[in-house]
């Protein structure tokens, strides 16, 4: 949206009842939006107007309600919030997060091309809000610069779900003849198809990270149509054409998400945010932080560097076309004919010679002549369009990887050096990009088959794969790979994956019978934590050790739990009193009291009454242990 300091019809009304307007912000495609204040709740909102000449029109009522439904339903810090929507006086307005600061194109205005550090660091917030969307099963489909809010707290958002719309399996984007979205960050297939998915999205990041490594566009061109064409029928230059310098990781970062076909994206932002963190963390510090040179500015943006170099037939220089002295004439005019056979015969012959000079110069210097092709090999792009420049002739530059020419040298030309062409003809001139390397990624955590899928994206493979324990990382996981993420490697070289096999398994010591803080120092030692469980009676085992512990041995992961028993010694139980019971109604009570009992009898026991009994009545004793009780 352009920020304009007009005012507006609506300034200082009440808005449904609720939202006192302050002042004008901006005016879009769609809608303008006003800064108001929500009187309910004492906060100040971006209020998003529809303007009155479309809201008539049915199809983009519908579109700008279906903004207010998709947008209402993504709560994330990294995307602007809608809050309300309504109607008042047959206006049709939004109510939405205020965020006070600038947005990403008013930054590249104002800083022109960014360090790799600050690029990425932008961008990461906008892959997250968008990954929050993709997740929740909406696609943006016009994601650019002005779309992207900075809050003077620096927190990045992402605005304007105006043409999201649930993503299904085929989604238009071109309706009744009318294609939405921004022509300079359309996917090829929003441009040829009409349709778009979560890819599209991550082709517009792409060309949204070009412009903020490099301060320009990624396509230019003289009209919408012909930036269309050329997303269609041309590849996104290379960063580094337009800045120097730059590492070979963000070339592939922008090459990768702005693919033609869709199929050789990143899937969502998702995973084109795994990709972006794993570029990041593999650059050095100070290839973070290098600042560009020489960088185009936006304000006054050089050509791209990928332009072709269109040479101009040189003009021939002027010569002086006299005809050759006739036998026996004097200074080389020709003699007065002494009849109308002779100056006719004079004229062709003058004629004549005017042709055959015409056509000498054409087929010699002229656009008709021909040229032999200069050897370019090993030039720098400058010295090479010079070079060609100086044989009339034009340039298309093309990229591809040398194992030996080094980065930015010309390694061939179509036609070859010594071939002869047309004068004015265009050359094909073959640029290196140095030895095709790729890194590889930090694959730490991630699955077999994803690690599989990216090693595949950058043109490598899986060798094989080797187990090792960790403590932290899930079984079947990577832990790391040989070599290590970062490393420089070859197209179609292979890495092995070091897979985790979970934590390493470790014997259970047996602490049974140790006293409990013995115990708990010899498996903590071990590895394990220890969970106490309620304490026992034992007659075997003193009070305070372990009477019993699960698992009791075996093996289990590090910091796996075990389980122990503490013993609280025997149990006491206090002895009933049974003098004057009978030996019968004796031995009942004390075994109900949980003991065995022992009986001794006196000249036969005659009258059957216990008079003693040892432990006496009354004491405590163990329980289980043996009563004896003297019956007369």
């Amino acid at each position: 949206m352009a920020v304009t300091t007009s005012s507006h019809l609506l300034v200082g009304h009440l808005v449904d009842g609720r939202y006192r307007v302050l002042s004008h912000l901006a005016d879009g495609g769609m809608a303008t939006v006003l800064l108001a204040t929500d009187t309910r709740l004492d906060r100040e909102v971006a209020l998003k107007v529809m303007r009155e000449d479309l809201a008539a029109d049915e199809t983009f009522v519908s579109r700008f309600r279906r903004e207010a439904r998709s947008a209402a339903r993504l709560s994330h810090p990294n995307v602007v919030q809608v809050h309300d929507q309504g109607e008042d006086d047959g206006r049709i307005f939004l109510a939405m997060e205020y965020v006070a600061g600038e947005t990403l194109r008013e930054r590249i205005g104002t800083e022109g091309a960014l360090t790799p550090r600050e690029a990425l660091d932008l961008l990461a917030p906008v892959l997250t809000g968008l990954a929050v969307a993709h997740d929740a099963g909406y696609i943006h489909r016009d994601v650019k610069p002005e779309n992207v809010l900075i809050s003077e707290e620096g927190r990045v958002k992402v605005a304007d779900f105006g043409l999201a719309r649930a993503v299904t399996s085929q989604t238009h984007t071109a309706d009744e003849g009318v294609l939405y979205g921004t022509v300079a960050y359309l996917s090829p297939e929003q441009v040829e198809r009409g349709i778009a998915d979560a890819r599209s999205d991550v082709y517009a990041a792409g060309l949204v990270l070009f412009e903020l490594l490099t301060g320009t566009r990624a396509l230019q061109g003289d009209s919408p149509i012909h930036i269309a064409f050329q997303h269609v029928h041309a590849d996104i230059p290379a960063p580094s054409e337009r800045v120097p310098g730059l590492p070979p990781e963000l070339d592939h970062l922008v090459a990768v998400a702005t693919h033609r076909d869709p199929d050789q994206r990143p899937r969502d932002a998702g995973e084109y945010l795994a990709e972006v963190r794993a570029v990041r963390r593999a650059l050095t510090p100070a290839q973070l932080d290098r600042r560009p040179a020489g960088a185009p500015h936006p304000a006054g943006a050089a050509a791209p560097g990928n332009a072709a170099t269109v040479a101009h037939a040189r003009p021939a220089p002027t010569r002086s076309l006299t005809a050759p002295a006739h036998p026996g004439a004097t200074g080389g005019t020709l003699p007065p004919a002494s009849s109308s056979r002779g100056r006719l015969v004079a004229l062709l012959l003058a004629l004549l010679l005017v042709l055959g000079a015409g056509y000498w110069w054409y087929a010699t210097a002229g656009p008709g002549g021909d040229v032999t092709v200069p050897d370019t090999a090993g030039q720098t792009r400058q010295q090479a369009e010079q070079t060609l420049r100086e044989h009339d002739l034009g340039l298309e530059a093309k990229r591809a990887y040398d194992e030996d020419v080094p980065k930015g040298r010309v390694i061939t030309s179509s036609p070859p050096a010594r071939t002869e062409v047309g004068r004015g003809d265009e050359l094909t001139v073959v640029f290196s990009r140095g030895p095709e390397r790729y890194a590889v990624p930090d694959l730490a955590g991630t699955s077999r088959q994803r690690a599989e899928s990216l090693l595949e994206r950058r043109h490598l493979r899986v060798d094989g794969t080797t187990g090792r324990y960790d403590e932290t990382v899930r079984k079947g996981r990577v832990v790391a790979t040989e070599p290590d993420a970062g490393t420089e490697l070859k197209r179609d070289s292979g890495i092995d994956l070091v897979l985790s096999k979970g934590p390493e398994p470790v014997d259970v010591p047996s602490v049974t019978g140790e006293r409990l803080a013995a115990a708990t120092t010899t498996l903590e030692e071990a590895g394990f934590e220890v969970d106490r469980s309620a304490d026992a009676y034992s007659s075997d085992v003193p009070k305070g050790a372990i009477t019993d512990q699960s698992p009791a041995d075996g093996t289990l992961p590090r910091g796996g739990t075990v389980t122990v028993t503490v013993s609280k010694g025997p149990e006491m139980v206090t002895v009933p009193k049974v003098e004057g019971m009978s030996l019968a109604e004796a031995t009942r009570a004390l075994e109900s009291a949980g003991f065995e009992v022992t009986v001794q009898k006196f000249l036969g026991a005659p009258m059957d009454e216990v008079r003693a009994s040892r432990p006496g009545g009354g004491e405590r004793a163990e329980k289980g242990s043996t009563v004896t009780i003297l019956v007369v």
